[in-house]
């Protein structure tokens, strides 16, 4: 306990900062601290969290009974998306009219993405009709992502280790190098011994 004319003398001398952190303690906890670093890093831990948050969460796909095979497709990869980046997902079979006679078939479409999503998707909320409505729940197999992310970056790896081993090293690229200008120039021996003599140039004499 000190007074505080004598922690804001400290705080001075240290060039930090005197924070009251727990005002309703008797008598007042202080603190000596970098409040503006103290600060910046509270609204960074802050951002990171909200962005998390944000990443997460439960998205929702609809579905018709009589969907056409590229519809499907289309959103099959819509929730194959939303699984991979963490989120669940709400799948929803929407019926009309004389389509909820046939409520079997938008169980036969949530059967079939379960199916098709493989090991991807956990159901969490199995298959439940609600008026008009069937609705499922899926989630992300959390494991099976963890394991795809790591056979993906031991591939990355070996891809970058297999491209580095056929890269040509410091000696082959020596041993490539064009041959000096200076090696292909003859010598002067050489030069001298290719000179035609005076015998060969020239013409013989006639004789007689």
């Amino acid at each position: 306990m000190v007074d505080t004319r004598d922690a804001l003398n400290q705080a001075q001398a240290l060039d930090l900062d005197l924070v009251e952190v727990a005002p309703q303690a008797d008598p007042p906890v202080c603190r000596i601290m970098d409040y503006g670093k103290y600060k910046y890093e509270r609204d960074v831990k802050l951002k990171e969290a909200r962005k998390k948050q944000s990443r997460t969460g439960l998205k929702e796909i609809k579905f018709r009974p009589k969907i056409d095979p590229h519809d499907y497709a289309t959103k099959k990869g819509h929730v194959t998306r939303f699984l991979s980046a963490g989120n669940k997902v709400k799948i929803t079979i929407m019926f009309r009219g004389r389509e909820m006679a046939h409520t079997e078939l938008g169980r036969k479409i949530l059967d079939r993405l379960v199916g098709d999503l493989g090991e991807l998707a956990i159901v969490e909320a199995m298959p439940k009709q609600e008026g008009r409505n069937m609705i499922m729940v899926i989630g992300p197999n959390k494991r099976y992502l963890e394991d795809l992310a790591k056979r993906e970056a031991r591939a990355a790896r070996d891809a970058a280790k297999e491209a580095a081993a056929l890269e040509p090293s410091a000696d082959d690229a020596a041993a490539l190098e064009p041959i000096a200008n200076d090696a292909l120039e003859p010598t002067a021996d050489d030069a001298a011994a290719l000179e035609p003599t005076a015998e060969t140039v020239a013409p013989a004499a006639d004789e007689g």
